[in-house]
């Protein structure tokens, strides 16, 4: 691949036999919690040549459903559905609204994705679920629906850390080896690093994330939520022209969001007041201006990261990873440094049960089991907890 340029989402080692699908609603500690299951079930695992899980993620407003199939060569994927809970212009998405939406979906949705892969329930060695991080009711409200299928189908469960499967569908979808991971969402931000069977954060947010950050500003400026707020305030930011004075906060190797998002939030009072003209700036610029800071104090600690490890290698993931202007940003970076950029679209950056299934099976292949009475969801889960045993 060319010096720093952005990787196919999809190469040639993992074929797609079933199209991503996204649909809509509109609205008005760590590894210790795995436990071996029969010896039988184990060795059976790790005598097969081929293996299928099912993931099924809904940390936040997106419900995701999956199904993904590894062999001892090769990743396909067989399905990967997603239903998103969107509510009104100016508002966020609560916790309760959102386990509701996931609870009216999943049944349906996890119809749908078995039938689009064209297998049956017989075929599926294991079942993969969000454990955390995320919010407390979705969270729940997926990890019943999983419980539910694996007593139904009699599999055994998986719990999967969020971030690390973002990390893991990003390494198998890009190819990339062993970057450094630019992880950022609505609910975190991360840079990180392999070393030693872990994930280990080099640095992280000291207050909100880079999502959330986004998320709130639209809410003042009534920027709509549907496909996403991030998304649309990234269509506006290009056609923004002037730069904003906003606070720039990096500490070391983390960052700090709310004081620019304070900042931003009243320029945008005093643009609904006085208006463009008055207040010397549009709404466009304001876009432009956010973005611009915030995605450079990225840069600059993925940069710092890059040298402390040795890595000419940068993956970016998370929902807010399919922001163009990010990819070119820390691809120009990485360009300086005769490094590449893996990035991708946002069937993979964008939250999804295929992910889970993938992150999940990788661990089922090991020996990982999720018990019932261990199966309760965190909302503080770390990356850095997960013992990777698949890795070297």
């Amino acid at each position: 691949m060319a010096a720093a340029s952005v990787a196919s989402p999809v190469p040639h080692h993992l074929p797609t036999s079933a199209s991503t699908s996204n649909t809509s609603t509109s609205a008005s500690t760590s590894t210790s919690t795995s436990t071996s299951s029969a010896t039988s079930d184990m060795a059976t695992a790790t005598s097969k040549s081929s293996w299928i899980a099912l993931g099924c993620e809904g940390s936040a407003n997106k419900l995701g459903i999956g199904l993904i199939r590894h062999s001892t060569t090769s990743t396909t994927i067989l399905s990967n559905l997603r239903h998103t809970f969107i509510s009104p212009p100016g508002t966020g998405f609560l916790p309760k609204d959102t386990a509701l939406h996931h609870r009216t979906e999943f049944v349906a949705l996890a119809r749908r994705a078995i039938a689009e892969a064209g297998i049956t329930p017989a075929d599926v060695d294991c079942i993969c679920f969000t454990q955390g991080p995320g919010m407390g009711a979705p969270l729940t409200s997926v990890a019943i629906g999983a419980r539910t299928l694996a007593l139904l189908w009699d599999k055994p469960l998986v719990g999967v850390n969020h971030c690390v499967g973002h990390i893991e569908m990003g390494r198998d979808v890009t190819g990339a080896d062993n970057p450094v991971v630019l992880y950022v969402s609505g609910g975190n931000s991360q840079v990180i690093a392999y070393a030693e069977k872990r994930y280990r954060i080099f640095g992280e947010t000291l207050d909100i994330a880079v999502g959330n950050c986004l998320d709130r500003f639209a809410r003042v400026l009534n920027i709509s939520n549907d496909p996403a707020p991030g998304y649309n305030i990234e269509q506006l930011a290009k056609k923004g022209t002037k730069l904003l004075d906003l606070p720039y906060v990096v500490k070391g190797m983390d960052c700090s969001f709310s004081g620019i998002l304070a900042s931003a939030e009243a320029l945008a009072a005093q643009l609904l007041q006085l208006g463009p003209e008055g207040a010397g700036f549009t709404t466009e610029d304001l876009c432009f201006s956010l973005q611009e800071t915030i995605f450079a104090m990225l840069v600059e600690i993925t940069e710092r990261a890059m040298a402390h490890v040795g890595s000419s290698e940068v993956l970016i993931v998370g929902g807010v990873g399919c922001n163009e202007r990010l990819q070119d940003m820390i691809a120009s970076m990485a360009t300086e440094r005769g490094g590449s950029v893996f990035a991708m679209d946002e069937r993979f950056c964008i939250d999804n049960g295929i992910m889970i299934a993938h992150a999940g099976l990788l661990a089922y292949r090991t020996g990982f089991r999720t018990s019932l009475e261990e199966s309760v969801c965190t909302q503080r889960f770390r990356t850095d907890d997960v013992y990777v045993e698949w890795r070297d």
